[in-house]
């Protein structure tokens, strides 16, 4: 049996900051600028940004995300994540989107 836990998978990371007097897409910025900083593989869309990275590596990223997020004035937010694991491989953005480039 492998461990899956150090298979590539694939994660939509959707952040929904709030700070008052702070332009929302600003404190955005700021999230993907540190999933930029991880050296993830990541493509941005208009309503999330997926990410390619192990599962054992999310939770360091979520917090660095929260952090960034924290430091840039926002006070509340909201995360909702999709995460798509393959037991016996890696997960890669490439796989999905090769058709599309």
């Amino acid at each position: 049996m492998t461990n899956w836990t150090t298979n590539k998978i694939n994660v939509a990371i959707q952040v929904l900051p709030e700070g008052e007097g702070k332009i929302k897409y600003t404190l955005v910025d700021e999230a993907i600028l540190a999933i930029e900083k991880s050296g993830f593989r990541y493509k941005v869309c208009p309503f999330e940004t997926v990410v390619e990275c192990t599962y054992e590596e999310l939770p360091g990223l979520l917090k660095n995300i929260h952090e960034a997020c924290e430091n840039a004035g926002t006070e509340r937010m909201l995360t909702n994540m999709k995460i798509q694991v393959n037991f016996s491989g890696d997960v890669t953005i490439g796989d999905k989107m090769e058709k599309y480039s």
